[in-house]
């Protein structure tokens, strides 16, 4: 599934999402809005790791749905 994908159908892919990053909270999810860069931000933000590997588990993610 490609970003743009993910994006249009934001509201049943936000549950796998939380699934994936249990730390991401609802209000994350909705600041989210199937922004890809935001979700790399939060992601960032909630486990303290670098862009590079947020941006790789998002691409991982994307790749799995």
């Amino acid at each position: 599934m490609n970003w743009d994908e993910i994006k249009g159908n934001w509201t049943q892919v936000k549950g796998k999402a939380q699934q994936q990053w249990g730390k991401l909270t609802n209000d994350d999810m909705d600041i989210v809005e199937g922004k890809r860069e935001e979700l790399v931000g939060k992601i960032q933000e909630r486990y303290g790791i670098a862009k590079e590997e947020a941006e790789k588990q998002v691409d991982d993610f994307c790749d799995k749905y």
